[in-house]
């Protein structure tokens, strides 16, 4: 098995508070530390009353504080949404307090609406210089070079390691062409993963930073004792799908007994097609469907996210995941 990761979304559990969700973020942080996983990452998302991770960066460093050894990043900071200065002078402060240990993934959609976008006071048309603000935040993030008159401090020199991320090929061809590790949505939009993971392998160009091409897939675990457990500890996340297409997101829903009753078919081909790369289930069962997704991409690189109500199961479920990091790959059996 590749190395896995962790992608938390600080979902805030029905009858819980944002509060209540960054303590279970820095707690869960420390569960994946002890348990061997690579990263830890944060999402850039606004307005949305069930994710309390809007202040990523802010976030980052409460995790990375009351953390030792893991990496701990952005998956990812919505760059449209910011000035690449301000964002080279956030992660250069994350850096200069935790060397070595911080990571910035960096999207090109605004992670929010239209009307909030206003309110963050951005220009919809700013996602057209995605690149040029990537190539503009890297410099910054650089040695500073004779002439330059503009520096972030902190900031300048860090290096802070940057990840392109993208559910489309216009992501896999930016880092392709930078030299950067590209790591795919497809926790909820897997429709173009193979076509972007060939197009960013193929047209890879060697940089500064990475000298061969680095692909992290995302994709969503729910683990527990058995395969009808998982199954109901999954249905939080159906319900949040199907509740996005009826237009009334919300805090995360508790696990129901027959998710058949809750979503219209309709709903169900949208959410289940948008989860495709969800594997659910007791140990054996996550390992098969994982061991076989990762033989078809080829990923570098595990990102799981777990949206699970109880936060005990949602340890639970990285602790029974963590077991398979180190289990050899089986082979298979003969006819």
């Amino acid at each position: 098995m590749p190395p896995f990761s962790v992608l938390d979304l600080a979902p805030i559990p029905e009858g819980a508070t944002p509060g209540d969700a960054l303590r279970n973020s820095l707690d869960l942080a420390r569960h994946a530390e002890r348990l061997g996983y690579n990263r830890y990452w944060l999402a850039e998302h606004h307005n949305m009353t069930g994710i309390a991770s809007a202040a990523t960066a802010v976030v980052i460093g409460h995790v990375a504080a009351g953390t030792r050894t893991i990496r701990v990043g952005a998956g990812g900071i919505m760059l449209p949404n910011h000035a690449p200065m301000v964002i080279a002078e956030q992660f250069g402060t994350l850096a200069s307090l935790h060397p070595g240990r911080i990571d910035l993934g960096l999207g090109r959609a605004p992670g929010t609406d239209q009307r909030t976008l206003r309110a963050l006071r951005r220009d919809p048309s700013a996602a057209d210089t995605f690149p040029q603000d990537v190539i503009e935040l890297q410099a910054l993030l650089g040695p500073v070079q004779p002439g330059q008159t503009v520096q972030a401090v902190p900031g300048a020199g860090t290096n802070v390691p940057l990840w392109i991320l993208g559910s489309s090929l216009f992501g896999a061809q930016l880092a392709a062409m930078l030299g950067l590790p590209y790591a795919f949505a497809s926790h909820f939009a897997p429709d173009a993963l193979m076509q972007a993971l060939d197009v960013y392998r193929r047209r890879f160009e060697p940089s500064e930073q990475s000298q061969r091409p680095h692909a992290m897939v995302g994709v969503n675990v729910v683990a527990a004792e058995t395969d009808a457990e998982a199954r109901r500890l999954f249905t939080s996340a159906q319900q949040s799908f199907a509740r996005l297409f009826r237009g009334t997101r919300g805090q995360l829903p508790p696990p129901i007994d027959d998710i058949e009753s809750f979503w219209s078919p309709a709903e169900r081909v949208q959410a289940s097609g948008m989860l495709a790369c969800s594997f659910v289930g007791s140990r054996e069962t996550v390992r098969e469907g994982l061991e076989a997704f990762v033989a078809r991409t080829g990923a570098d690189e595990l990102m799981v996210a777990s949206a699970i109500h109880d936060h005990g199961a949602r340890v639970r479920s990285y602790e029974i995941l963590a077991e398979l990091m180190t289990a050899p790959v089986r082979e298979p059996e003969m006819a």
